[in-house]
């Protein structure tokens, strides 16, 4: 272990947390059953107010007994709506009891990612400045207080960082940024040169930016798998999707590749369609989800178009997925997998719904913004909590207490819980 690198704490219950060995990394935990489809009473709430109209939460973290929140959105109240914090799109509260911190950071932009270590968090998302220090794109801060750690400087030159994990002693974020996927020390901030592959390319004139926009790591540390606006890495084909080796002193592009990621989806306007990824609790497989609306003629069981996608992670040319999931035209934007479920997010009406087109098809079941897919044979299993679809929520945290949702919505399997919600196990 680096001098600068410590055991990366994880918690793994509202009563108590593990420390783990280097060399492991952030995943999904298992889970033997499925959360329950009736949520915490507990939770805060995030509210629309003058200040953000549309709030939304996009990331979640837990950091021994306390919950870190990042998005979009400036008031906060208790779990009965009689007491308003500010906070400037970063939050935090106890997992088990939902009361504020006095955790209250102002950063002057959108958070899209959250890391914890030891007393620090790492942060990510659009802004410029925390605290009135600036910072683009991507803060370590003290983790009660909020204070800005002035020696981690990264040289984020433009563009934004919507992904952190902490793997191996070093911080792999992705994003916008100059790099797009880059290896930095966690002290310091600066590159590694761990990662050294260029990603270049736009799937499309009307796609963007060139850009990682989220990426997963395995439990074992040694394969990341990476979705974004793209078509080559190191020079070699990829588009839309790419897996790095993560080697003992350097990453390395594997060769796994899905082909059909370079076709097109129905929806001209979305030709980046990846939006989430997740590695299974044992590593041995992964699932997209995606937007584009429907595949084009002859697709269907092909084409990851407003679709979960389940692929092997020891298979390198798949000719299609293990399995396939259509929503019938709604996207889906977070994934989280369990050992006994899929969890899926967005703003979609159904799943099992390959025939549908903005319709219910043949088979196709009802689930409202958010699902729960078989992780074997990818049939929506009959958790059916129902969410505000909104936009759709961008994160899905699993610990071994059970589900946490952030999203853009209000209402969870019936009730007022303003986009924050927790399903025990």
């Amino acid at each position: 272990m680096t001098k600068h690198q410590a055991k990366v704490a994880l918690f793994i219950g509202v009563l108590g947390f593990v420390t783990l060995p280097v060399g492991v990394a952030e995943a999904s935990q298992a889970q033997g059953t499925v959360v329950s489809v009736n949520p915490a009473n507990f939770t805060p709430n995030v509210e629309a107010d003058g200040a953000v109209s549309a709030p939304a939460v996009h990331a979640l973290k837990q950091l021994g007994g306390t919950m870190y929140a990042g998005g979009e959105f400036r008031t906060v109240t208790n779990a009965s709506r009689t007491t308003s914090y500010q906070r400037n799109n970063i939050m935090s509260f106890s997992a088990s009891t939902g009361a504020m911190t006095s955790f209250a950071p102002v950063l002057n932009g959108t958070v899209w990612a959250i890391e914890a270590s030891g007393s620090f968090l790492y942060v990510g998302g659009d802004f410029t400045t925390v605290n009135g220090v600036a910072r683009r794109g991507l803060v370590k801060m003290n983790a009660t207080t909020g204070k800005v750690d002035k020696t981690f400087n990264p040289d984020i030159k433009w563009g934004n960082i919507t992904e952190i994990r902490l793997v191996n002693g070093r911080l792999i974020v992705g994003g916008s940024f100059q790099d797009r996927l880059a290896a930095l020390d966690p002290a310091t901030g600066a590159d590694t040169g761990y990662i050294n592959l260029p990603i270049t390319g736009r799937v499309a004139d009307n796609s963007g930016s060139t850009k990682v926009y989220r990426f997963a790591v395995d439990p074992t540390g040694t394969h990341l798998v990476a979705i974004g606006n793209f078509t080559a890495v190191n020079c070699a084909t990829r588009w839309q999707a790419f897996m790095l080796d993560l080697g003992p002193t350097i990453a390395t592009l594997n060769p796994w590749y899905y082909q059909p990621l370079e076709n097109a989806c129905a929806a001209s306007s979305l030709p980046a369609y990846l939006r989430d990824v997740d590695f299974s609790p044992d590593g041995s497989f992964f699932v997209f989800v995606s937007t584009g609306f429907i595949p084009k003629s002859g697709g269907v069981g092909r084409d990851l178009c407003d679709a979960a996608a389940r692929f092997e992670t020891a298979v390198p040319q798949p000719s299609r997925p293990t399995w396939i999931n259509y929503t019938g035209g709604d996207t889906l934007h977070s994934v989280a997998i369990t050992g006994a479920a899929v969890y899926v997010q967005g703003h979609q009406r159904w799943l099992d719904n390959p025939f549908g087109v903005d319709s219910a098809g043949p088979g196709a079941v009802s689930r409202e913004g958010i699902g729960a897919i078989d992780p074997t044979v990818g049939k929506a299993l009959s958790w059916n909590p129902g969410k505000t679809r909104g936009v759709g929520g961008k994160d899905l945290l699993v610990t071994s207490s059970g589900l946490w949702v952030g999203s853009d919505g209000t209402r969870f399997a019936g009730e007022y819980r303003a986009r924050i919600a927790f399903c025990p196990l």
